[in-house]
């Protein structure tokens, strides 16, 4: 099993006074989270922006990786090509993935202001980037000669659209893609935005054969960021799975909307856990589940955010654990029971199997993974009541077979008390108030 970090969040190289030094500030940290588990990290966006202060969102001149004198500065907030490259080596080095985020939906910073023939609208779309790769005029963009009318996405923030049914447009973020995983070495694609843009651009850019530079073949890992609910995200899957034999995975927003309303509603019911409206219940090779994100700023779980970390990790999917939450919200906790690093741990040790959820009430949800040759399986039990221990007796997989805790918090943090079931598999496993405890077969 693998788990993905989120290796940054919004301004984070402003607030961390790492401006310009991003990369190097992540190779730092590289050996503490290989120690802790972590198998990729999903960088920020890598070309220069229209201000050295963008988090990466806007991109302005997609070959400029931070060496050009252009837009105000030559690095971009998070460093240069050379640093970039360096901190890429550091992962693999520790056998770590490094997942770009592809922002190929809309521009930003346009040179010049021009008149679109086809609408008569005057819009920012004359792009002369110093890197002499993609300069771009109205026709690469929406509404263009290739495609007038918008029916292929949204647009985003009144920020020119592109069309990528344009052949230059086309051609250049092939380009783009080709760079990140032939040259700068990633190991995987983040696409932004993927609503407002056609589901056959990514299915084209997941199946083109990569080739590394030891001539090796390479296939990367795509994920989506489509904001939407679990019928929209389905058909989405849908459409992408028509035109790629390739496995594309999609970000679980209806599952995290749910373990926001398990951590700050108190008495949301369980049961809500259960019904199969999340990418994860539906399709949980194609989900990637995670507890907050960049986007989350005023939406963010404001109480017992453990709660939803020990969902996610777990549970079925590949689970994305949140830099802010990691290290500036202190939820880590190394070398503690009652933290992420405990959870991850759990996780690469006993997440594994066929996930079975044993009970389910308002207040009390118990699943088991049944293992598989890498990995044991366990018992989790989260628990919603605010003011005592609760528990039930359930059969589970294993009989005879004595349970440890491995990870847990809540209300109370007492350790609790290891577990044996009968002859039948069954046994009762407690979890603290508002809280969770993942228990594992003990093998001594």
């Amino acid at each position: 099993m693998a788990v993905m970090m989120q290796a940054f969040y919004w301004d984070a190289p402003a607030k961390e006074n790492k401006v310009g030094e991003w990369w190097n500030y992540l190779a730092e940290k590289v050996p503490q989270l290989s120690d802790s588990g972590f198998d990729a990290l999903w960088l920020p966006p890598v070309s220069k922006c229209p201000t050295q202060s963008s988090n990466g969102y806007d991109p302005y001149d997609y070959f400029d990786l931070g060496d050009i004198d252009q837009k105000g500065s030559v690095k971009t907030a998070y460093g240069n090509r050379a640093e970039l490259e360096r901190l890429i080596k550091a992962l693999h080095d520790r056998s770590m993935g490094a997942i770009a985020d592809m922002v190929i939906n809309h521009n930003s910073g346009a040179d010049e202001e021009e008149l679109n023939p086809l609408d008569g609208q005057k819009r920012w779309t004359k792009f002369n980037p110093k890197s002499g790769k993609f300069p771009r005029d109205w026709n690469c963009f929406h509404p263009s000669r290739y495609e007038q009318a918008m029916r292929e996405g949204e647009n985003f923030a009144g920020f020119p659209h592109l069309c990528h049914r344009n052949p230059r447009v086309y051609e250049a973020m092939y380009e783009y893609a080709r760079m990140m995983i032939e040259d700068l070495d990633f190991d995987g694609f983040r696409f932004d935005f993927v609503k407002g843009f056609g589901a056959w651009m990514i299915g084209l850019l997941a199946k083109y054969q990569y080739q590394k530079k030891d001539g090796r073949e390479f296939t990367p890992f795509v994920v989506g960021e489509y904001w939407s609910g679990p019928g929209d995200i389905e058909g989405w899957l849908d459409r992408i799975r028509a035109v790629t034999d390739k496995q594309i995975a999609a970000f679980d927003f209806p599952l995290r909307y749910k373990l926001k309303d398990v951590c700050d509603q108190l008495g949301y019911s369980l049961m809500n856990l259960t019904d199969g409206k999340s990418v994860v219940a539906a399709r949980p090779f194609n989900a990637v589940t995670f507890v907050e994100n960049h986007d989350m700023g005023g939406n963010e779980i404001v109480n017992d955010k453990m709660l939803a970390y020990s969902f996610i990790l777990t549970g079925d999917g590949y689970p994305c654990v949140f830099w802010y939450d990691y290290f500036n919200c202190e939820l880590a906790r190394p070398n503690m029971p009652n933290g992420i690093d405990a959870l991850v741990a759990a996780h690469h040790a006993h997440a594994g199997g066929e996930s079975s959820i044993l009970h389910v009430d308002p207040d009390l949800y118990i699943m088991q993974r049944g293992g598989n040759e890498g990995q044991s399986g366990l018992v989790y039990v989260l628990n919603n009541l605010g003011d005592k221990w609760s528990g039930t007796s359930v059969k589970t997989r294993w009989q005879s077979q004595r349970f440890k805790p491995v990870a847990w918090d809540g209300h109370d943090t007492a350790h609790p008390d290891e577990r044996t079931t009968d002859a039948d598999g069954n046994a009762e496993f407690p979890a603290p108030p508002r809280g969770y405890c993942v228990y594992a077969p003990a093998n001594d």
